[in-house]
């Protein structure tokens, strides 16, 4: 039977590692290999392989038109990311090729777009994904399809100025309850910077400022925002990924939190670019008021891929500003020469005394120095550092007496 010819169709992706399936991003080569085992000989007419990469979101929503009358409304939109086609086998003059009984690898190697791309997602009412379709066309046989997904991950670095700012915020609220006031409540709060990686640590600084006769209770969370567009429609999904609770703040008390830590879990990093998906997170800083809604801060933060680097600061900013260019190499040596200390400032009172008894000058020599004492020093080390070095010249500037005779070596 015909069927029963083929024993393996399989798509293989080169990876570096066997067991790691491999992950790509903009500009890479993604390669691989088509792989045909085959029982008996085999007639085939083509083998063809279309990669594409697609955004797609949909969803429903049921819509009453009347007492009686319902129907249902849907949404839906895409974005290509990829689209490209490859011929792996196909004879020139329309003839078919035979291919002999057993294991047959057909290469194949594709470049992803320069522009950026956007990292694979799934969720609930949308997805982002890449894949690899091969078709095989045979002689007298239907077409053999086999689909097999690649993972893009966009990287993210947050060693940027915007990503290493800190973030900060205040916000209070009057606690009242049937139009009754039980003091103010007041949140401060601030992390170090608004880039981070997954597994990484954020210290929380806030300060919770309870003026009411009530206690409360301050957390923190993490949250993830998916936004999905379709026909200037949006659908939302929030889900909480990281909680941190404090100590109960008392009436009339305050609470201050000295860095405390809520660890980033293994999420996915954030997406940004794409038009109908997107997804954000953010730390919330909230406090449970008892008869009433709580008060939240809310912090942006944005996932990424590349973490910090390791000779980076989270209070300074000199290695987000100079590790993409090469902008520190022109502030080696500056335009203007930089005028010595003060010779006070680096001799003591002693150490003057003792070097001015030691060397008094003359009056004769008081007289012939009196006019250049009263010059400013820097202008002779200026004038000596910039000094150029003599002309050269063959003759002798201090030639030797004639009469003196020259010595012999051996003598």
């Amino acid at each position: 039977m015909i069927f029963g010819k083929l024993k393996k169709f399989d798509i293989v992706f080169d990876s570096p590692e066997v067991d790691c399936p491999p992950v790509f991003s903009s500009g890479d080569v993604v390669s691989g290999r088509v792989v045909l085992d085959l029982s008996r000989e085999s007639r085939v007419e083509s083998l063809k392989l279309h990669a594409e990469g697609f955004a797609k979101v949909h969803w429903t929503e049921s819509r009453s038109a009347g007492s009686s009358t319902a129907y249902t409304q849907n949404y839906s939109d895409e974005v290509e990311y990829l689209n490209r086609r490859e011929v792996l086998l196909q004879a020139d003059n329309g003839e078919v090729t035979v291919l002999p009984a057993g294991r047959h690898e057909f290469p194949f190697s594709f470049q992803l777009p320069e522009e950026t791309l956007v990292t694979s997602f799934e969720g609930k009412h949308g997805s982002i994904r890449y894949w690899v379709k091969v078709k095989l066309h045979r002689l007298w046989a239907t077409v053999r399809k086999i689909k097999k997904e690649f993972t893009v991950i966009e990287p993210i670095d947050i060693n940027t100025p915007a990503l290493l700012a800190p973030q900060a915020g205040t916000k209070d609220k009057l606690a009242r309850a049937w139009y009754r006031n039980f003091g103010q409540v007041s949140i401060t709060a601030k992390i170090d910077r608004k880039g981070y990686t997954p597994g990484e640590v954020i210290p929380v600084f806030a300060e919770f400022d309870n003026c009411t006769s009530r206690s409360v209770v301050p957390k923190a969370y993490i949250t993830q925002t998916q936004t999905f567009i379709a026909r200037g429609s949006m659908k939302q999904k929030r889900a909480v990924v990281g909680t941190l609770s404090g100590d109960i703040v008392g009436a009339r008390c305050r609470e201050t939190w000295h860095g405390r830590a809520i660890k980033i879990p293994p999420v996915g990093p954030s997406i940004l670019q794409c038009r109908i998906i997107k997804v954000e997170y953010m730390l919330k800083i909230c406090v449970d008021v008892p008869g009433t809604t709580k008060l939240c801060l809310e912090l942006p933060l944005v996932i990424g891929t590349i973490p910090l680097h390791p000779f980076g600061s989270r209070t300074s900013s000199v290695s987000s500003q100079y590790s993409c260019n090469l902008e520190w190499l022109r502030m080696a040596i500056p335009e203007q020469p930089e005028p010595p200390p003060e010779y006070s400032s680096v001799v003591t009172e002693e150490e003057a005394e003792q070097r001015n008894n030691a060397a008094v000058p003359t009056s004769q020599h008081a007289e012939d120095l009196s006019g250049i004492l009263e010059r400013p020093l820097m202008a002779f080390v200026q004038e000596f550092r910039f000094r150029p070095p003599p002309v050269y010249c063959e003759v002798d500037p201090n030639p030797q007496p004639l009469n003196m005779r020259p010595r012999c070596m051996t003598c």
